[in-house]
């Protein structure tokens, strides 16, 4: 008995193979939209990570100079024979004025500030101030710079790095009346009457970053040099 053939139920239907094109381009789209949050993602971190950078940077500079500044400033008037400066020694009949007494700074709204004093760095005192006894700092083109004698500046700070945009000094003495400790007291006011002026200065440091400006940073230190100011003498 003859059956008749049965023939497949797909043979009138083509298999699919590949992917169609919509299915390409909504492939393609999900794949930039993945690689575009990653690569906003790296910028984000790396440019985060040159910002810490420039902050690190900026702040390990100011504070260097700062640290430099507020020590060595600290030793200006310094004077191996300052015992001359309250006692009359021989036939004299005054005492001998500091000749490292005299510090100079700019005035607190200058942002291109200096600074300049001097101190002994004699082995045996001469009671003279030489060349290399001048100190100081100054900015000058946004560079912090400082004295190392007299005529001889030396850059601090990186301008490749850094930019300083303030230096100040400001000068807040107090004057203290020694006449009362006198063997012979003087009043307060009177002629060479003994005084004692405590300096006090109060050093402010601004700068930027030269790789990224929005990076600034402003310090701020007060300091009293170690010796005080001595002036006139007690009446005979």
């Amino acid at each position: 008995m003859l059956r008749p053939r049965l023939q497949p139920a797909s043979s009138g239907r083509r298999r699919q193979r590949g992917l169609s094109l919509i299915e390409l381009m909504i492939g393609t789209t999900i794949g930039l939209f993945v690689v575009a949050g990653t690569v906003s993602l790296y910028a984000t971190n790396a440019s985060s990570s040159r910002r810490l950078l420039a902050e690190a940077r900026l702040n390990q500079d100011l504070r260097a100079a700062m640290d430099l500044v507020s020590r060595d400033l600290r030793r200006s008037g310094y004077w191996g024979n300052a015992i001359k400066g309250t006692t009359i020694t021989g036939s004299g009949t005054s005492t001998t004025a500091n000749p490292y007494r005299g510090v100079s700074s700019t005035e607190a709204d200058d942002v291109n500030g200096e600074v300049t004093y001097q101190f002994s760095r004699d082995a045996t005192e001469d009671d003279s101030v030489a060349d290399a006894e001048h100190f100081g700092f100054r900015l000058d083109g946004g560079v912090l710079q400082m004295q190392t004698e007299e005529d001889s500046w030396t850059p601090m700070t990186d301008s490749n790095q850094v930019t300083v945009t303030e230096f100040t000094v400001a000068d807040n003495p107090v004057e203290l009346a020694l006449g009362s400790l006198c063997t012979t007291v003087c009043a307060v006011g009177a002629p060479n009457c003994p005084t004692m002026t405590v300096r006090r200065y109060v050093i402010r440091l601004s700068g930027q970053s030269v790789t990224d400006t929005s990076v600034v940073r402003t310090l701020e230190a007060s300091v009293r040099p170690r010796n005080d100011q001595l002036e006139g003498q007690c009446p005979a």
